[in-house]
């Protein structure tokens, strides 16, 4: 494996215990659209954005006029009744901290909007973002993963070769992206997908704290 100089994170369910909440909040403003639509139907799909989870579950386009409602409706509640309550993932920032002290180059590549993202990484510590050489959103992106977008946006902004780079995310989608990007990934169980779906990952971690309780066994220690 190449020496790794790059590390692009995501947010949802990897740093921050917010999955649940994502789910909640498009079920119901589903509900609130007419839209009958359960929990364990939406939960599976949390780590896309709007443009793939409003065609999967109901089979409209999020630039739609119900899809637009829906997707405005669902960032509302996320952020009024969900995002005062969310905590990061224990060691989270303290991860952070030893892989920018390693001198590691660290960005964001997430589904979430712009305010969204910053309001996330805020929970994880409000000097968290000093740590991000770059952080890009779904407004960076025509398409959210597992569509690649996000990660190549980072990955050239950071100017770090794939073969350099390192992904870390919760789920499937974050490994395919990922991969379509040309970059491998480490995945935490703490998103809540199983190991069987992260299986594509070339490590497996509970969370934060395990994989920093692990450095120097994992993929990441080869830096240097």
């Amino acid at each position: 494996m190449a020496q790794i100089r790059g590390i692009i994170f995501d947010i949802d369910g990897t740093l921050v215990d917010s999955n649940d909440a994502h789910a909640h909040a498009w079920q119901q403003a589903m509900a609130e659209n007419g839209y009958d639509v359960s929990f364990d139907r939406v939960r599976p799909l949390i780590g896309m954005g709007g443009d793939k989870v409003l065609p999967e579950v109901l089979g409209i386009q999020k630039d739609s006029e119900p899809g637009s409602q829906i997707d405005q409706r669902r960032g509302q509640l996320f952020k009024e009744r969900y995002l005062p309550h969310l905590r990061a993932f224990p060691g989270a920032m303290a991860l952070l901290r030893h892989l920018h002290n390693q001198d590691f180059m660290l960005a964001i590549a997430t589904s979430a909007k712009p305010d969204e993202m910053n309001s996330l990484l805020h929970i994880i510590d409000p000097h968290a973002s000093d740590l991000f050489t770059q952080e890009v959103s779904s407004k960076e992106a025509t398409q959210s993963k597992p569509d690649p977008d996000v990660v190549q946006v980072a990955l050239k902004r950071t100017q770090c070769p794939p073969g350099q780079a390192l992904m870390i995310g919760d789920t499937a989608y974050d490994i395919k992206a990922a991969a379509r990007s040309g970059i491998k990934t480490i995945a935490f169980r703490c998103g809540g997908w199983s190991d069987h779906d992260l299986q594509d990952a070339i490590a497996i971690y509970d969370g934060p704290t395990d994989l920093l309780a692990h450095y120097d066994q994992s993929p990441l220690a080869q830096k240097g």
